[in-house]
Protein backbone atom coordinates (compact mmCIF):
# COMPACT_ATOMS: atom_id res chain seq x y z
CA UNK A 1 0.00 0.00 0.00
CA UNK A 2 2.82 2.37 0.18
CA UNK A 3 3.93 2.22 -2.99
CA UNK A 4 0.60 2.43 -4.37
CA UNK A 5 0.01 5.56 -2.26
CA UNK A 6 3.60 7.23 -2.99
CA UNK A 7 2.93 6.42 -6.57
CA UNK A 8 -0.58 7.62 -6.46
CA UNK A 9 -1.66 4.49 -8.61
CA UNK A 10 -5.51 4.36 -9.31
CA UNK A 11 -7.06 1.25 -8.49
CA UNK A 12 -9.63 -0.76 -6.83
CA UNK A 13 -9.66 -3.15 -3.84
CA UNK A 14 -10.32 -6.53 -6.23
CA UNK A 15 -7.34 -5.61 -8.54
CA UNK A 16 -5.00 -5.37 -5.45
CA UNK A 17 -6.51 -9.12 -4.60
CA UNK A 18 -4.71 -9.58 -8.45
CA UNK A 19 -1.57 -8.81 -7.89
CA UNK A 20 -1.29 -10.79 -4.42
CA UNK A 21 -2.63 -13.57 -6.56
CA UNK A 22 -0.30 -13.38 -9.67
CA UNK A 23 2.71 -12.69 -7.52
CA UNK A 24 1.97 -15.89 -5.52
CA UNK A 25 3.67 -14.42 -2.26
CA UNK A 26 6.76 -12.98 -4.00
CA UNK A 27 7.13 -8.87 -3.09
CA UNK A 28 9.02 -8.14 -6.53
CA UNK A 29 6.72 -9.77 -8.18
CA UNK A 30 3.77 -7.93 -7.11
CA UNK A 31 5.64 -4.60 -7.27
CA UNK A 32 6.60 -5.63 -11.26
CA UNK A 33 2.88 -5.98 -11.89
CA UNK A 34 2.02 -3.29 -9.98
CA UNK A 35 4.15 -1.15 -12.09
CA UNK A 36 3.18 -3.41 -15.37
CA UNK A 37 -0.42 -2.84 -14.61
CA UNK A 38 -0.29 0.84 -14.13
CA UNK A 39 2.14 1.47 -17.43
CA UNK A 40 0.25 -0.50 -19.51
CA UNK A 41 -3.37 0.46 -18.41
CA UNK A 42 -3.47 3.52 -15.82
CA UNK A 43 -5.44 1.65 -13.68
CA UNK A 44 -5.06 -1.66 -11.38
CA UNK A 45 -8.37 -4.13 -11.44
CA UNK A 46 -8.64 -7.07 -12.07
CA UNK A 47 -8.95 -7.60 -15.47
CA UNK A 48 -6.08 -5.66 -16.58
CA UNK A 49 -4.20 -7.68 -13.78
CA UNK A 50 -5.01 -10.93 -15.64
CA UNK A 51 -3.99 -9.44 -19.29
CA UNK A 52 -0.66 -7.74 -18.02
CA UNK A 53 0.30 -10.90 -16.16
CA UNK A 54 -1.12 -13.51 -18.89
CA UNK A 55 -2.27 -15.54 -16.48
CA UNK A 56 -5.94 -17.25 -16.84
CA UNK A 57 -8.86 -15.81 -14.92
CA UNK A 58 -9.10 -17.11 -11.10
CA UNK A 59 -12.85 -17.07 -11.50
CA UNK A 60 -12.62 -18.75 -14.61
CA UNK A 61 -10.67 -21.65 -12.74
CA UNK A 62 -13.11 -21.51 -10.15
CA UNK A 63 -16.35 -22.77 -12.15
CA UNK A 64 -14.22 -25.50 -13.72
CA UNK A 65 -13.41 -26.57 -10.11
CA UNK A 66 -17.38 -26.20 -9.09
CA UNK A 67 -18.22 -28.14 -12.26
CA UNK A 68 -16.10 -31.10 -11.25
CA UNK A 69 -17.77 -31.38 -7.81
CA UNK A 70 -21.08 -30.87 -9.56
CA UNK A 71 -20.19 -33.89 -11.42
CA UNK A 72 -21.06 -31.62 -14.45
CA UNK A 73 -17.38 -32.51 -16.41
CA UNK A 74 -18.41 -31.92 -19.82
CA UNK A 75 -18.43 -27.81 -18.59
CA UNK A 76 -15.41 -28.48 -16.83
CA UNK A 77 -13.68 -29.63 -20.04
CA UNK A 78 -15.29 -27.33 -22.00
CA UNK A 79 -13.62 -24.26 -19.63
CA UNK A 80 -10.30 -25.97 -20.45
CA UNK A 81 -10.76 -25.60 -23.70
CA UNK A 82 -11.74 -22.19 -23.52
CA UNK A 83 -8.79 -21.48 -21.86
CA UNK A 84 -6.53 -23.66 -23.83
CA UNK A 85 -8.10 -22.22 -27.05
CA UNK A 86 -7.66 -18.44 -25.87
CA UNK A 87 -3.83 -19.22 -26.01
CA UNK A 88 -2.85 -19.97 -22.47
CA UNK A 89 -0.33 -22.99 -22.01
CA UNK A 90 -0.67 -26.19 -20.46
CA UNK A 91 1.46 -25.05 -17.47
CA UNK A 92 -0.01 -21.88 -16.63
CA UNK A 93 -3.79 -23.36 -17.00
CA UNK A 94 -2.50 -26.17 -14.18
CA UNK A 95 -0.27 -23.58 -12.12
CA UNK A 96 -3.16 -21.29 -11.60
CA UNK A 97 -5.38 -24.47 -11.09
CA UNK A 98 -3.22 -25.76 -7.89
CA UNK A 99 -3.27 -22.12 -6.90
CA UNK A 100 -7.03 -21.95 -6.59
CA UNK A 101 -7.49 -25.21 -5.17
CA UNK A 102 -5.22 -24.44 -2.26
CA UNK A 103 -7.81 -21.57 -1.24
CA UNK A 104 -10.95 -22.99 -2.27
CA UNK A 105 -14.00 -24.07 0.05
CA UNK A 106 -14.13 -27.43 0.10
CA UNK A 107 -13.61 -30.96 1.99
CA UNK A 108 -9.90 -31.26 3.37
CA UNK A 109 -9.98 -34.57 1.38
CA UNK A 110 -11.20 -33.36 -1.82
CA UNK A 111 -9.01 -30.74 -1.90
CA UNK A 112 -5.75 -33.06 -1.08
CA UNK A 113 -7.31 -35.37 -3.81
CA UNK A 114 -7.65 -32.52 -6.44
CA UNK A 115 -4.31 -30.93 -5.53
CA UNK A 116 -2.03 -34.96 -5.98
CA UNK A 117 -3.92 -34.95 -9.66
CA UNK A 118 -2.84 -31.38 -10.69
CA UNK A 119 0.54 -32.42 -9.51
CA UNK A 120 0.19 -35.50 -11.83
CA UNK A 121 -0.85 -33.49 -14.49
CA UNK A 122 1.71 -30.74 -13.51
CA UNK A 123 4.84 -33.68 -13.75
CA UNK A 124 3.25 -35.06 -17.17
CA UNK A 125 3.59 -31.53 -18.11
CA UNK A 126 7.49 -31.02 -17.16
CA UNK A 127 8.57 -34.23 -18.92
CA UNK A 128 7.31 -32.84 -22.42
CA UNK A 129 3.82 -33.92 -22.84
CA UNK A 130 2.29 -30.30 -23.09
CA UNK A 131 -0.17 -30.98 -25.03
CA UNK A 132 -4.19 -30.45 -24.31
CA UNK A 133 -4.75 -33.67 -23.75
CA UNK A 134 -2.48 -34.30 -20.82
CA UNK A 135 -4.32 -31.38 -18.98
CA UNK A 136 -7.72 -32.96 -19.80
CA UNK A 137 -6.82 -35.98 -17.72
CA UNK A 138 -7.30 -33.47 -14.88
CA UNK A 139 -11.00 -33.24 -15.08
CA UNK A 140 -12.23 -35.38 -17.98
Amino acid sequence: MVVVAAEKVPYVPEGLEAIIFTADGEMRQALNNLQATNSGFGFVNQDNVFKVCDQPYPLHVKNMIRNVLEGKFDDSCAGLKQLYDLGYSPTDIITTLFRVIKNYDMAEYLKLEFMKETGFVHMRICDGVGSLYSALRFGC
